[in-house]
């Protein structure tokens, strides 16, 4: 029986083990903390080969092949490699749960609000984090990407609690919503120790209203560094202004006051940056435009009315979660009317939705660019896939996977061709030798191995 347990643990133990793990092989590897620069020669290529890049410090690092390991992409980018982002329209792949979604049921408002900031006044402008942009056309597509979030370890530990404090910059009209939300009777959520160490693990989507940014983050993929570390700034900014509000603020009903006052940030969690997480949960950025394209149907198990795809034929990993994407804007629904006009809703999350998903394998193809843009380079963390089906393939479990997989791929290409001097291309490599190389490390790869998903 499988124990969830053992899939949960504190990020203190994780850091520690990832630092263990490096340590052993402290000869070999060479950790330079820089970024890629930002200047437009930041990659050297010849013909469609990487040859080398330029970091932030200035650093030249030249290799045979190279790893894009990052959630934004800024590599391929950089490297002129053809990438997209955003969700594309129901029409582009054939996808029934693409674009602007008609009905977003997970994580919804269960109240009416008044969503202006006069009460009754349209003119008077939209209270904070609600957008003021058209609904659009269901199915349409846009540039919109799933919200991220802080992953929040919390405890009501005494001997670890830190309690919430008002954070530099703490602005009480933020949570305006929140507090109509409250007092209209919208449920909210309770902290929930799912963690060892009596820990929470705050994931963004617990409620209507959480710690989930819509649209806070649209920019960040393509954003400079300078604005990036902004977009951080006042992320961090809202969501410790919104952990303090829950437990202070007189407007919120004493039950929540009274449970969430009990918590605080761990003590022995991230103690150098204020036992705050240091960097968001980046769930969507770039992703690569190659020759497969994972979608909708690669993910969907067939039923009379709905496609699927076949399985790939070249599987390196397997895909077990269904398509899931974080709703992407809070805004008014015209089609949806309450005393106070248009609804208030949250707009484009995707969790099961009646949608019968399946396991699959996902495709080495989606793993490596076109052969003419670059054939040294690996893409574990943007795989070419469509807004909804990356969110089959975007869990942690699945990145791990495909990581290994890389470094496999790496060693077969680093095996230069007996008498060429040069590496393979990660187009040209041979599947059938890396299915044997996978399978010999005990890399699933056969989707029928891990039987199928009940729908109750």
């Amino acid at each position: 029986m499988k124990d969830p347990e053992v899939w949960r643990f504190e990020a203190k133990v994780c850091e520690k083990v990832i630092k263990e793990w490096l340590a052993e092989y402290a000869d070999k590897i060479t950790i330079i903390k820089a970024a890629l620069s930002e200047t437009p020669r930041a990659v050297v290529k010849e013909n469609s080969m990487i040859k080398s890049i330029v970091l932030s410090n200035g650093q030249i690092i030249s290799g045979d092949i190279f790893v894009e390991a990052g959630y934004e992409g800024d590599l391929l980018d950089a490297a002129g490699i053809s990438w997209t982002l955003g969700r594309e329209s129901s029409s582009t792949y054939n996808e029934s749960l693409a674009g602007v979604r008609a009905e977003t049921l997970y994580r919804q408002f269960d109240v009416p609000l008044d969503p202006y900031n006069t009460p009754g006044d349209p003119s008077s402008g939209l209270l904070f984090g609600i957008s003021d942009e058209p609904f659009g056309k269901p199915g349409d597509g846009d540039k919109h990407l799933q919200s991220y979030s802080y992953r929040l370890p919390l405890t009501d530990d005494p001997k670890d609690c830190i309690p919430f404090t008002k954070p530099n910059g703490y602005d009480p009209t933020h949570y305006e919503l929140h507090r109509r939300y409250l007092k209209a009777g919208g449920a909210f959520y309770m902290p929930n120790k799912r963690i060892p160490g009596g820990k929470t693990d705050l994931i963004g989507s617990e409620g209507a209203l959480s710690t989930d940014l819509l649209g806070m983050n649209d920019d960040w993929p393509t954003a400079t560094y300078a604005d990036r570390a902004k977009i951080l700034h006042d992320t961090a900014t809202f969501t410790k202004g919104l952990l303090y509000f829950i437990a202070t603020d007189p407007e919120v009903p004493q039950q929540y006051r009274d449970a969430w006052s009990c918590f605080g940030y761990c003590r022995d969690e991230f103690p150098d940056n204020d036992h705050f997480p240091y960097e968001l949960y980046v769930r969507d950025a770039r992703r690569i435009i190659s020759d497969y394209i994972i979608t909708e149907a690669t993910a969907t198990s067939p039923d009379a009315s709905t496609p699927s795809a076949p399985q790939a034929a070249d599987p390196v990993a397997i895909a077990y979660w269904p398509t899931d994407t974080h709703s992407v804007r809070r805004i008014l629904d015209p089609s949806k009317v309450t005393p106070y006009g248009p609804a208030v809703i949250n707009e484009g999350f995707i969790f099961k939705d009646g949608h019968r998903w399946r396991p699959f394998g996902i495709s080495y193809r989606a793993l490596v660019p076109k052969r003419c843009e670059a054939g040294n380079l690996l893409a574990p963390t943007c795989p070419s896939s469509s807004h909804v089906g990356y969110g089959a393939v975007r869990l942690e479990h699945q990145f791990w996977a495909l990581g290994q997989v890389c470094g496999i791929v790496a060693d077969l290409a680093l095996r230069r061709e007996e008498g060429e001097g040069k590496v393979i291309a990660v187009q040209d490599l041979r599947y059938e030798g890396l299915r044997e190389r996978l399978v010999e490390v005990g890399v699933v790869v056969d989707v029928e191995s891990v039987g199928v998903p009940t729908f109750v």
